[in-house]
């Protein structure tokens, strides 16, 4: 009698862990920004003929509309629990873009060699002070003509106002790299 009260006692307590841990692991739902990918589908962002970039694109980044898939529950950012259908926005997901404003890099390469003597290219670009100085020294009597069609050709020299070229979608788009304090530079191991 003691050695069966022994193995429902064992038995009674292996429940009760086995209850515990199962309880466990059901948690609250998490947010819904924290899903694995698979578990969300992310619509593509509407897109500006002109510019080729998204429409709502803000300060270098723009908002996409993101849906969990069906039976997926999450917590919305209000702090409701939701299980979606797949067809519900659960959260809206930030992607980068350029912020262009206007100015074209076909036309400005273009004022540039054939107007760069008169400071069209600058003028264009938003420096007039420079365009005026190009035009009254006719371009640093050619010099600041070429010097300023090759920074322009390779998209050193933007617009004024520190946007990005408007770039046809199959034209070159120059991505700028730059080394920064939160650099991390590998030692070069001598041979």
């Amino acid at each position: 009698m003691a050695a069966s009260f022994r193995r429902l006692l064992s038995l009674g307590s292996w429940l009760l862990v086995m209850l515990f841990f199962c309880g466990s692991l059901t948690e609250d739902a998490e947010d819904c920004s924290h899903l694995r990918l698979g578990q969300y589908l992310c619509k593509d962002p509407e897109i500006d003929e002109a510019t080729q970039e998204p429409k709502n694109c803000r300060d270098g980044e723009a908002k996409v509309n993101c849906f969990p898939a069906p039976n997926i529950t999450c917590r919305l950012s209000n702090g409701t629990e939701v299980q979606f259908s797949g067809s519900e926005v659960g959260f809206q997901k930030t992607i980068s873009c350029r912020n262009v404003s206007g100015s074209s890099y076909k036309v400005a390469v273009a004022l540039s060699l054939f107007l760069g003597w008169l400071g069209a290219d600058r003028f264009y670009l938003g420096y007039p002070a420079l365009g005026l100085l190009k035009f009254c020294t006719v371009g640093f009597c050619g010099i600041g003509t070429l010097i300023d069609f090759v920074l322009i050709a390779m998209q050193i020299v933007g617009p004024a106002d520190g946007s990005d070229y408007i770039v046809d979608y199959y034209g070159a788009r120059l991505t700028r790299l730059s080394i920064t304090n939160e650099t991390y530079r590998k030692p070069h191991q001598s041979l």
